[in-house]
């Protein structure tokens, strides 16, 4: 076993054999294998979005078995999916990759000042699957969050119980934030921590940005000078606020952007400190071929970071 995972999964004091079993999974597959660093390719968005502003840029994404492929292809640490996506290649692909089932989403024919997903797949059907772990998003700042937390709470026990990792997906968003408040680096450190205090193994938060949103936060922020003037100081305080750095923290990619965009965003986050990616559109709506050579070039900041 390699040091560095060696290391992390200490982090994890009181979890079983089958959870370490599952996070070794992770840590050992793929092209990051042994480096503690993580690379995760999600597709809920055909779920959240639709398939069309999925999918049309890049029509083989259509197909259920295209995003195992490429995940494959890639050498990604994982590959994350509502229910159907995933029982959709559940034959095929079984044990080829480690798969995280996604047991809530939202869609976007309504929207609301304070989202809730709907719960969409359960901890039985994570372990039919065969997967390595559960995935779930919590809204911190929506009206429902309360909700939420009870409601991975009790999944967090079974998944735990049952030998599973646990990520979760912590984006702030509700009418008591603003648009700019969402990813702003306070708030963002506080989704950071909600998620490890609910028990998450894996964080799952965007990058946040040098925007503060809370004055009682600000005024801490300022009074004891800590440095978020860049997206490496942003990260590294992000992670600092899940358990100084004992809680794996991977950052997602957000709407799709140029390939330039992209590589210079992650080497903020690798400088940073934090411990990978989980990209979506920024891969599965390229070619095959382009979406492979940018992944790899990703897997390379995050390689060659300290």
């Amino acid at each position: 076993m390699a040091s560095r995972t060696a290391e992390i999964l200490s982090w994890y004091e009181s979890d079983n054999p089958g959870v370490l079993k599952n996070l070794h999974w992770m840590m050992h597959t793929g092209n990051l294998a042994g480096t503690g660093k993580f690379v995760i390719l999600p597709v809920d968005q055909g779920f959240e979005h639709g398939p069309a502003r999925s999918f049309a840029k890049n029509a083989p994404g259509y197909d259920p078995h295209y995003h195992f492929e490429l995940a494959l292809a890639a050498g990604c640490n994982a590959y994350a999916a509502p229910l159907g996506f995933l029982e959709a290649g559940a034959r095929t692909f079984a044990g080829r990759i480690p798969t995280i089932l996604k047991l809530n989403n939202s869609d976007s024919l309504f929207s609301g000042k304070n989202p809730m997903p709907a719960l969409t797949g359960s901890v039985k059907e994570a372990l039919r699957l065969g997967c390595a772990a559960i995935g779930f998003t919590i809204y911190p700042g929506s009206s429902f969050r309360n909700d939420m937390y009870g409601e991975l709470r009790a999944l967090t026990e079974e998944a735990k119980a049952n030998g599973l990792v646990v990520v979760v997906w912590s984006y702030p968003r509700g009418e008591g934030l603003s648009k700019q408040g969402e990813t702003a680096i306070d708030v963002t450190a506080y989704a950071a921590q909600i998620a490890a205090q609910l028990g998450a193994h894996i964080i799952k938060v965007k990058p946040p940005t040098e925007h503060m949103e809370q004055d009682a936060a600000k005024k801490v922020y300022e009074a004891e000078k800590i440095p978020v003037a860049t997206l490496a100081e942003r990260v590294k305080h992000v992670v600092q606020s899940s358990f100084g750095g004992r809680r794996i923290v991977i950052f997602s990619g957000g709407e799709a952007k140029g390939t330039e965009e992209v590589l210079k965003e992650i080497q903020g986050i690798a400088d940073g400190g934090g411990f990978g990616s989980i990209l979506g559109r920024n891969a599965f709506q390229r070619p095959k071929a382009d979406a492979i050579k940018l992944l790899a070039a990703i897997q390379d900041i995050y390689r060659k970071a300290k």
